[in-house]
């Protein structure tokens, strides 16, 4: 079988090598571990059951910079020892910090002090479109004794209204 392309085209793209697919792709992957080629589908570790990737790859964050530290190559060390050996090298600039984010569900506001509010019920900052209990999922929530008067000054706006139209249809 060819290695790939079309018929104008012989040496354009390569076919994957994973066992079931074996797609012409034009923008094939190699993957690192095995060497082999695969289309996007198949291009990740677990989707051709890669034997010499190393799946085990962890990663600390310090929290001076918000940098990440891969610990894969520190085998036997603590944590500890990895964030003490990043502070003294140098790189830990904590200029470089990021910025606090809305803890919102899917919000990606940047936290400042313009646009920041601290709920009175959790205590929790977030952004101004997050500022109410009910958006924030807040964890105490809106108490049961206010939304039972609230309901109940809702029914009594409405027997009033109520009473008022059937009052007016007998005039």
């Amino acid at each position: 079988m060819a290695s790939g392309g079309t018929e104008t085209f012989p040496d354009l793209g390569k076919n994957c090598q994973h066992r079931d697919c074996n797609r012409l792709d034009f923008l094939p992957y190699i993957c690192d571990g095995c060497q082999q080629v695969f289309c996007s589908e198949h291009r990740s570790y677990k989707s051709h059951a890669c034997p010499k990737s190393d799946l085990s790859r962890k990663v600390i964050v310090c929290q001076t910079c918000s940098m990440s530290i891969e610990t894969t190559g520190y085998v036997g060390q603590d944590e500890d020892a990895i964030l003490e050996k990043h502070h003294k090298s140098g790189n830990c600039d904590p200029t470089k910090k990021k910025k606090p984010i809305c803890p919102g569900k899917g919000c990606k506001e940047i936290l400042s002090i313009s646009n920041t509010s601290t709920c009175k019920t959790c205590h929790l900052k977030v952004c101004l479109k997050h500022r109410f209990p009910s958006d924030h999922a807040c964890s105490r929530g809106v108490s049961a004794s206010s939304s039972s008067v609230a309901n109940g000054g809702l029914k009594n706006f409405l027997s009033c209204f109520c009473f008022k139209n059937r009052t007016t249809e007998k005039a």
